[in-house]
């Protein structure tokens, strides 16, 4: 079978990064023995985006691609420091491509201008770290929340392709000859 430089179908397994764990942590300085809860919130997971380019015409690029993995968001850190975010994988596709989920076959986002974002999955909500936790009755909580779970789904990328030029006509009336001579 010959090998073709167009592709316009392309399935891809595409997982959103976790949120990082919040931290437990207190604040420790000279001088000020029970400083208190500091711990920091984690970072948001990375996002699966699509995004529109003009100059492709094709998904080839796409077609070995089986499996996207977004980062996932660091753990958040004493003195009430956030975690890193989690890198974002980005998808560029040609004008005209429409994302489907394979499982329900429902419409996440279709690309129809130079530069349009479409985010597919969202990344998870990094946890609250200690800090949010402190109240009156407890000014030292030892509990910090986990991030969120990233989101998971297999992908459908299809290219709609408009023809430049439609022939018309009776049977019979000569419409094959005609392609045929031009």
């Amino acid at each position: 079978m010959a090998s073709s430089n167009f592709v316009d179908y392309v399935k891809i397994y595409c997982l959103s990064g976790n949120g990082g764990a919040g931290s437990v942590h207190f604040r420790r300085e000279k001088y000020i023995p029970k400083g208190g809860p500091d711990g920091g919130d984690g970072g948001k997971g990375g996002d699966i985006i699509m995004v529109g380019n003009a100059q492709m015409w094709t998904l080839l690029h796409l077609r070995f691609e089986r499996h996207l993995r977004a980062g996932h968001g660091g753990p958040g850190g004493g003195q009430r420091s956030t975690g890193a975010d989690g890198e974002d994988i980005i998808i560029e596709v040609p004008l005209g491509t429409v994302a489907k989920d394979a499982e329900t076959d429902e419409v996440i986002g279709e690309i129809m201008e130079d530069g349009e974002r479409i985010v597919l999955l969202k990344g998870g909500r990094g946890g609250q770290g200690n800090d949010h936790y402190k109240s009156a009755t407890n000014q030292a909580p030892r509990y910090a929340q986990p991030g969120e779970e990233g989101r998971e789904a297999t992908i459908v990328f299809e290219l709609k392709v408009l023809a430049d030029v439609g022939l018309v006509g009776f049977p019979n009336a000569g419409k094959s000859t005609l392609l045929s001579v031009v």
